[in-house]
């Protein structure tokens, strides 16, 4: 990684784009810190602290810009929500599949809707985070001394920095390296990571020794998960594929032998990520609607029962991680279709016959290869957090290294590297040409 980035700043094109994603990255965490006006900062901080364990992952992966009642607090979050929905509703609604597979202009498409979605998903959080928290976090005095106008006016600040983000990460795909989106969320984790690991830093004293033995031990678990999870990402399982040769004109073609990759965590954070949406979004409902810390209400009920870190929330993750990743290995793996590319192309599989034979190979080795990549995902989401709970590991390091983050993380970084390395081969193969 560091290698490449070292040959990356040699050349002027490849280190102008990177000089613009840590320009526009730097934008994004200075309006992750920039107070919005009408938001009362202490009791604002109070609510979000004493919001429970699903608050406070929400303000992780925004970089604690919600902790901050900053102008970008909802973050991605509204356009990852949307992104899911619109994903779901391709599956079940014909016209909106019909639509995915019409290439580019079927893509912009599809995308302005997921933005139309995120702007609505933004203006019933922004309202739910307003009316939620109460109006004991408003300062009214910003807006003529009334509440109403107060309040209107921050959720109409919140809409447009989530929108706002979203227009940071596709500027940053299309000027920058790498994934826009996923580069603010990677920042986010980190920025939050960072803070939870000097905010213990520094609560360690000369009397209270213990806590470098905690956080120590955790590094050293932190450290091999992440090799863990580095070790399975990158491992594939290769189906040979062998091209007969053919004659056309004077020249012989094909006679190569190539393989088909498959990955065992193909579908990366995607099933984890739908399957934490899926059991929390009552919770976020609770949370616009029906928010309230007293014992006894509905939404301190579901927190203690079906909240993070419960064994109920645990078991049912790690069923809906399993439906969820044979569901996502449908979308981005088709035996049908790559069985019909290989034959077109004078290819099969050494032992199956071309067509349906080649197909229910490719589906069985698929379905193998997906059941893996669904037990480690499993272990991946629940593992960690009962690590981490032998060791009385705080509960900000918890929430900053949760498994979603460790994975975007990872994930993240090893796409940024493979970015770099496609772009300098491209400069190496262009310096070849001239």
């Amino acid at each position: 990684m560091f290698k490449s980035l070292k040959e990356a700043f040699k050349i002027k094109d490849i280190r102008r784009k990177i000089l613009i994603t840590l320009l526009l990255l730097l934008v994004y965490r200075v309006g992750c810190w920039l107070p919005t006006p009408g938001i009362m900062l202490d009791t604002f901080q109070g609510a979000v602290e004493g919001g429970g364990d699903f608050i406070s992952i929400i303000s992780a992966v925004s970089g604690s810009a919600l902790a901050n009642g900053a102008v970008l607090a909802l973050g991605v979050v509204p356009y990852i929500n949307a992104s899911i929905i619109i994903q779901l509703l391709t599956i079940a609604i014909p016209s909106l599949e019909r639509l995915s597979k019409q290439g580019e202009d079927g893509k912009k498409k599809i995308g302005f809707y997921t933005k139309i979605t995120a702007l609505i998903l933004a203006l019933v959080q922004a309202i739910g985070i307003v009316v939620g928290f109460g109006t004991d976090t408003l300062d009214s005095s910003v807006f003529f001394g009334s509440t109403f106008a107060t309040g209107f006016l921050v959720v109409c600040i919140l809409v447009a920095g989530a929108m706002f983000t979203v227009w940071l990460g596709d500027k940053i795909t299309a000027l920058g390296i790498g994934n826009g989106l996923s580069l603010l969320i990677f920042v986010g984790l980190l920025s939050s990571a960072g803070q939870a690991i000097f905010n213990n830093i520094a609560g360690i004293s000369s009397t209270n020794l213990e806590n470098i033995w905690t956080l120590l031990i955790f590094f050293g678990l932190l450290i091999l998960i992440f090799g863990f999870i580095v070790w399975i990402d990158t491992a594939e399982r290769r189906v040979p594929v062998q091209y007969a040769k053919q004659i056309k004109g004077r020249k012989m073609y094909g006679g190569q032998n190539t393989n088909i990759p498959i990955k065992i965590n193909a579908n990366g954070v995607m099933p984890i990520i739908f399957a934490t949406a899926f059991i929390s979004f009552p919770q976020l409902i609770m949370s616009i609607f029906w928010y309230s810390t007293e014992e006894g209400s509905a939404y301190m009920w579901y927190q203690n029962n079906l909240g993070a870190g419960t064994w109920l929330y645990s078991v049912l993750v790690a069923l809906l991680i399993l439906f969820f990743s044979y569901f996502y290995s449908q979308i981005t793996f088709n035996p049908e279709e790559v069985s019909r590319q290989i034959q077109q192309n004078g290819g099969f599989i050494p032992g199956y016959r071309p067509g349906k034979p080649t197909a229910d190979y490719l589906k069985k080795v698929s379905n193998r290869i997906t059941l893996w990549g669904a037990i480690f995902l499993g272990l991946i989401a629940l593992i960690p957090n009962l690590i981490f709970s032998f060791v009385s590991t705080p509960g900000s390091l918890i929430n900053a290294f949760s498994a979603t983050g460790l994975l975007i993380v990872v994930s993240v970084a090893l796409e940024l590297e493979k970015q770099l390395d496609a772009q300098l081969l491209m400069r190496n193969y262009k310096g070849f040409l001239k």
